[in-house]
């Protein structure tokens, strides 16, 4: 899919050792990691405030190994349909405690929450089987990116650049030199000795998502572009439990870690209803039907469930009665109350979370092209296989980012022909994109969705590929960012369909509904 255009380009611009796209934990994390080997770094990044990174919006926390990484392991493959990468997963536990310690706790001193002993107040989610996740109320993401943001914001080696977007890597020889940004002068080259992609998740190509609105999967785009490996792109994520209104925000698996549980909307004729009777004033308990966990099986077998309960009861809440809800978490209540849920019942429907498959990279964040790395939710890293356990996502950017940004250092930058990008049509451009990006989020939430239908795959390939080659006919003659987040989008979105297609097995996230497969066990 490589598509570089240099019939004019330039060699001028700025050279800096490691250049980092992306502000969420793993591109703190990389930056961190190459300012302490003496590297000088420039963090790029088109967020203008902390809650622009899908980082700030994580809520459950961040999972530990609490002295046993061989748990977490199995916890991490069982969730993952068995799928996942065991030696990346080795390097993942591995590393976990250690990069905790140093760069959260230590560094900058996050404030997790205590219990009564004085100890870390670890909680537990759906999927592991034991309590070792590390919070923060159940606003865990605020309360690490921000303090990291400001520290390496005031780190000697470390420039942060914000409202700038990479468009285009600069591409020599199966090489990467850096990229092109839409900074003034318009077009403006960066050259760097290695370049580190941590540009989050693609939640922006579905109408319902948990992510912020600029996760268009710009990394994953420009590195397929340029000749990189992708792969288990058909692996997206769906959440079992985000508000069921406008506006849909997360409710976090912690709140079932702790005791709240799944209801349907009434009695189903489907299932044997005296086996399940409560005395809810709602509608009744129904995951045992579906897996041995229950409220705490695996996120994609939640996630179809409730989606199932939805079609035949009519709705699906999440009742937090049995938890001190607004004393235990006051963020999430409080985005309650503002809609105006003042009971215990929230009503929940699945909504896009995690891309689990991205750029392909190894154990060191390093991708299939020279000085090109990759961190975070961007890159397929092999951990989470077909489906992501709870908790592991800031972890996982935690860890292979410092490793990436360690091993990115060293290389001199070389400045070559960069692509000159063409000149701004400030109108046109912003109104196309916004037109074709619904058409893009309805085929991706028909065709794409939780559930997947070989012939609807095939019919959103078709749709998609019309609508990338019209969006590519402008991308030639005119340059916005609004533009190039369509591209990227439709990049990003060809490639899923593309996975899906090639991919006729039901597994973990990636669910097949004309194949017979009964419930995960």
């Amino acid at each position: 899919m490589t598509e570089t255009d240099t019939s004019t380009a330039t060699t001028d611009g700025e050279v800096t050792d490691v250049l980092v796209v992306g502000s969420g934990i793993a591109g703190c994390a990389a930056a961190l990691s190459a300012a302490r080997e003496g590297a000088d770094v420039l963090l790029l990044t088109k967020a203008t405030e902390p809650d622009d990174a899908s980082t700030d919006w994580a809520q459950g926390g961040i999972s530990t190994t609490r002295g046993d990484p061989d748990s977490l392991k199995d916890d991490i493959i069982d969730a993952s349909d068995g799928t996942a990468d065991p030696d990346a997963v080795d390097t993942l536990v591995e590393n976990a405690a250690d990069a905790v310690e140093d760069v959260l706790v230590d560094t900058l001193e996050v404030d997790f929450d205590e219990g009564e002993d004085g100890g870390f107040d670890y909680t537990r989610e759906a999927a592991h089987s034991e309590y070792r996740i590390l919070h923060v109320d159940a606003a865990t993401g605020t309360h690490i990116l921000r303090p990291f943001l400001n520290y390496i914001d005031d780190h000697e080696r470390i420039e942060v650049r914000q409202d700038t977007a990479a468009l285009e890597l600069i591409t020599a020889e199966g090489r990467i030199h850096g990229v092109v940004s839409d900074a003034e002068p318009e077009g403006h080259p960066i050259y760097a000795g290695a370049t580190v992609l941590a540009t989050g998740g693609i939640g922006a190509l579905y109408g319902r998502s948990t992510n912020p609105e600029g996760a268009t999967g710009d990394g994953i785009a420009m590195a397929a572009l340029a000749g990189a490996d992708v792969e288990d792109m058909e692996y997206v994520q769906f959440h079992p439990t985000a508000y069921d209104g406008d506006d849909p925000f997360l409710l976090s698996e912690a709140l079932r870690g702790e005791g709240a549980v799944l209801r349907n909307g009434g009695v189903s004729e489907s299932f044997d209803s005296e086996a399940r009777k409560t005395e809810s004033s709602g509608g009744e308990r129904f995951m045992e039907d579906y897996h041995p966990q229950g409220d705490l099986a695996p996120r994609d077998v939640v996630a179809r469930a409730v989606e199932t309960e939805r079609e035949e009861t009519g709705a699906v809440v999440l009742d937090v009665s049995p938890l001190e809800f607004e004393a235990e978490y006051p963020a999430i209540a409080e985005k309650c109350r503002n809609r105006g849920i003042e009971g215990d019942e929230i009503p929940v429907a699945p909504c896009e979370h995690f891309l689990c498959g991205g750029i392909a990279v190894d154990d060191r964040g390093r991708t299939s092209l020279d000085r090109l790395y990759a961190a975070g939710e961007c890159a397929r890293t092999g951990v989470h296989g077909a489906n992501r356990l709870a908790s592991t996502s800031l972890l996982e950017g935690l860890v292979w980012g410092l490793r990436a940004g360690e091993d990115a250092t060293g290389f001199d930058p070389e400045p070559v022909e960069a692509p000159e990008l063409r000149n701004r049509d400030p109108d046109l451009p912003d109104r196309f994109a916004a037109e074709k990006f619904t058409r893009l989020t309805r085929t991706m939430d028909e065709y794409l969705g939780l559930e997947r239908d070989p012939a609807e795959i095939a019919r959103a390939s078709a749709v998609l590929r019309r609508l990338k080659g019209e969006v590519d006919a402008y991308v030639r003659t005119r340059t916005t960012r609004s533009l190039y987040e369509l591209r990227n989008a439709s990049v990003v979105a060809l490639l899923i369909a593309r996975a899906a297609s090639e991919n006729t097995e039901s597994v973990g996230c990636h669910y097949v509904v004309d194949e017979e497969r009964p419930p995960r066990a």
